[in-house]
């Protein structure tokens, strides 16, 4: 899940650069969206096991 996190992180900086700022702020919030997924299994993971 971070891997996709970090590709849609990738996606949002190559379209912010060529100027899609539509595309980039969408990849962007889902990539703040998938990073803080991440973080929460991440945290659970640990308190869990």
């Amino acid at each position: 899940m971070l891997g996709w996190a970090l590709a849609f992180l990738v996606v949002a900086l190559v379209a912010g650069a060529f100027g899609f700022r539509g595309v980039a702020g969408m990849a962007t919030g889902f990539a703040k969206l998938l990073f803080f997924v991440f973080l929460i299994l991440f945290v659970l993971t640990l308190v869990f096991r």
